[in-house]
């Protein structure tokens, strides 16, 4: 699989992040997360195995996706994670690299959601409306 496509890398992660995130189907996932997978997220445990105790510990999270963009091997996403746990969802900046269509390495930038009486620019974060 190699030389694949900023398209076909992105259409991997996506695919990747929605069978963890909302399907939370763990077995399926290993084969989209190398096992030596390194994680520079400062909310996640070490590892791919640290990644999916964080999805297993939180069976109501859910993920959406918006704008997406690739080049070359790295793909970054902006997303919004709801039902973390947490008193706001988060709103997500995620980088991941992959080799030979596999995600081998993450960075984040992460943001507490606001509603509109918090937002200083008055827009929302993420998508066309505030949460509710």
């Amino acid at each position: 699989m190699a030389n694949l496509t900023p398209d076909q890398n992105k259409a991997i992660v996506l695919e990747a992040f929605d069978t963890l995130f909302n399907r939370k189907d763990v077995d399926t996932a290993k084969r989209f997360w190398s096992p030596e997978y390194i994680q520079h997220s400062a909310h996640v445990p070490a590892g791919r195995d640290g990644l999916f105790s964080v999805v297993t510990s939180a069976p109501g999270m859910r993920y959406e996706h918006g704008i997406v963009m690739a080049q070359g091997d790295h793909v970054m996403i902006h997303g919004r994670f709801s039902n973390i746990g947490q008193p706001a969802n988060w709103i997500v900046v995620d980088i991941c690299r992959l080799e030979n269509g596999v995600l081998v390495e993450h960075w984040d930038v992460v943001q507490d959601e606001v509603g509109q009486a918090a937002s200083a620019g008055g827009h929302p974060m993420f998508g066309d409306a505030f949460p509710t």
